[in-house]
C-alpha cells in the first residue's frame, strides 16, 4: 500500500530538503610538525566519519612528543567523536593541549561536556611563532 507520497519506479527520489551551499562539507584533519608545537588543523564536520583520521593525528602528534596545539577555526561541527579526540589528546599529552581559535559551536560542547578544563582555550589567533619544520627528504619531519 502506497501513501501517496512514495515515488514510483519511474520517478526519482527527491530530497526532503535543500542542501546549502557550505552544509555537510565534510571533516578533514592535518598534522603539521612545528619547531616547537605539533599543530592539528581540524576542519568541516568533525564526527565519527573522521575517527580513524582523528586516532591516526593522535598518534602522530604523541609520537613528535612535543607540545600539541589543535587549530578549530574551520569547524562547522563537532559531536561526541571529536569531544572524545579532545578529551584524548589532554590526557596522553606530556603538556597541556593548547586549542586555538575555536567557533561557538565548540566552545558550547566544551563547556557543557566540562573538557575545556582539560585545555588552553586561546581567544584570539596566537599565530606568534608557529614555523612547521620542512620533511626530511624519505622521511617524516
Amino acid at each position: 500500500m502506497r501513501d501517496g507520497n512514495s515515488p514510483t519506479g519511474d520517478q526519482p527520489v527527491q530530497p526532503t530538503r535543500e542542501v546549502l551551499p557550505g552544509e555537510g562539507e565534510p571533516g578533514a584533519v592535518a598534522v603539521i610538525v612545528g619547531a616547537d608545537a605539533t599543530r592539528i588543523v581540524l576542519s568541516g564536520e568533525v564526527d565519527a566519519d573522521l575517527g580513524p583520521e582523528l586516532q591516526e593525528a593522535t598518534a602522530e602528534a604523541e609520537s613528535v612528543g612535543l607540545p600539541i596545539e589543535v587549530d578549530a577555526h574551520h569547524v562547522t561541527f563537532m559531536d561526541s567523536s571529536g569531544v572524545a579526540f579532545l578529551a584524548r589528546l589532554s590526557i596522553r599529552s606530556q603538556h597541556r593541549v593548547r586549542l586555538l581559535r575555536v567557533p561557538p559551536t565548540v566552545r558550547f560542547l566544551l563547556e557543557v561536556t566540562r573538557i575545556g578544563e582539560l585545555l588552553d582555550v586561546v581567544e584570539e589567533s596566537d599565530e606568534r611563532a608557529f614555523q612547521p619544520v620542512a620533511p626530511e627528504p624519505g622521511g617524516v619531519a
